[in-house]
């Protein structure tokens, strides 16, 4: 079977960090924190009170007020991301766009949770006949790929893959895989997540994933630290465009970074936890490098899924060393989530866009709050600030509750 190149011409974001790629990847380069205490309702009951809270979020900037009304938060934010991905790719002025030819996988974790909360709460207080019809439309998580299709006429390829934290990142391997073989010229890729509300703070924290570092927000947030205590929930989108390189080549499209290999394992193993010896992410890894016909010793960078949580932390970085050996050592590993929390299913895009930022930029953003590694975790973190590196390839990992795992290449383009 004849394959196909694909590359990413086009990329938006919003996270606790900015409301776009430039300023978030800033950010990021200049080790800000965007962990905060909540402001959204009283944390004061729950044992974790920070969050990545988008704050001043203003919809409407690039999003029409009544299409805004009928969506959750988290489909806000997905179109939101996608507006801008779409101007920074161009396609929205390319005149021989096939409509046909343009699909959707837009990811979510746990879909419309606040407007569920809300719709519940008011289920309860005042009967059954004052729930919203637009209840089932604003809350299923595949509604902000829909959306986007109906937004924009992309019929194409379109639907939701839901994998926990590791959503996203399925997501964009999915569709690179669709434009590989041929099911379609051009993917909008990624994910959005809006879990900042009581019932998600409720439950993460009952089950003790959550950091209680409540009086040290900034601080909270230490993947990979010894002391590290849980992850900072997060919210918000990110979205990329890929395109087979014949495609965006005819029309002359700027191109950021060559999507490579992708790899995606199941633990098979506990609903939580991971498997042991990080077997899953390790399979992960050496799927996506095979995919990319490339070895360990090719990787200049690794995006770490590094969530700040004592067993994702130490199973991943044994995972890496499993792949490879001594040289795990050499290698430069951030995680983004240090400084933006986990956005559950929306981590992989905002942290696929951050790979590819420090692709084209030649620089690698820190671990936040990386003070001192244990036993397991031993490995070059970027503890302290941004590091100029050329990389000609990166891994990006991805893991969810579930077992579910997934992996990316991604490489320079070129021609």
């Amino acid at each position: 079977m004849n394959t196909r190149r694909v590359v990413i011409t086009g990329m938006g974001a919003i996270t606790p960090l900015g409301d776009n790629v430039k300023d978030y990847f800033e950010a990021l380069l200049s080790g800000k924190n965007g962990i905060t205490r909540i402001e959204r309702f009283d944390p004061a009951p729950y044992p974790s009170q920070i969050a990545g809270e988008i704050k001043d979020f203003e919809p409407t900037k690039r999003i029409n007020p009544k299409t805004v009304r009928r969506m959750d938060r988290f489909a806000q934010y997905a179109l939101y991301a996608t507006q801008e991905a779409l101007e920074d790719s161009g396609l929205l002025d390319y005149s021989d766009l096939n409509l046909n030819r343009v699909g959707v996988y837009l990811s979510s974790g746990i879909g419309g949770i606040e407007i569920l909360e809300k719709e519940t709460a008011k289920m309860m207080e005042v009967g059954p006949q004052k729930v919203s019809p637009f209840l089932v439309p604003m809350m299923i998580p595949d509604i902000a790929s829909g959306q986007i299709s109906i937004e924009y006429g992309f019929k194409g390829p379109n639907f939701c893959i839901v994998s926990a934290c590791a959503s996203s990142t399925h997501s964009i391997g999915e569709s690179f895989r669709a434009i590989r073989y041929g099911s379609a010229d051009v993917m909008i890729a990624g994910g959005a997540e809006a879990p900042l509300v009581k019932i998600a703070l409720a439950g993460f924290s009952n089950m003790r994933a959550l950091s209680t570092r409540n009086s040290e927000p900034d601080k909270a947030s230490r993947p990979f630290d010894k002391n590290r205590d849980g992850f900072v929930m997060s919210e918000g989108s990110g979205v990329v465009v890929l395109e087979s390189l014949e495609h965006a080549e005819k029309r002359g499209a700027k191109i950021y970074a060559e999507i490579l290999g992708y790899g995606a394992t199941a633990d098979a193993y506990h609903i939580t936890a991971p498997a042991p010896e990080g077997e899953g992410a390790y399979q992960a890894m050496k799927l996506a490098l095979a995919d990319a016909g490339l070895s360990p010793d090719d990787i200049d960078y690794v995006n770490a899924h590094g969530t700040s949580t004592q067993l994702n932390d130490k199973f991943e970085s044994i995972a890496i060393k499993r792949l490879f050996g001594e040289r795990a050592y050499r290698i430069p590993i951030s995680s983004t989530k240090s400084m933006i929390g986990h956005l559950l299913g929306a981590a992989g895009g905002v942290e696929v866009i951050a790979t590819v930022m420090s692709i084209i930029r030649g620089k690698v953003h820190m671990t936040r709050n990386f003070e001192e590694g244990d036993e397991f975790c031993d490995l070059d973190y970027i503890p302290e600030g941004s590091r100029d590196l050329n990389i000609r390839y990166a891994l990006k990992n991805s893991f969810g509750f579930g077992g579910h795992n997934a992996s990316l290449v991604i490489g320079r383009f070129s021609s």
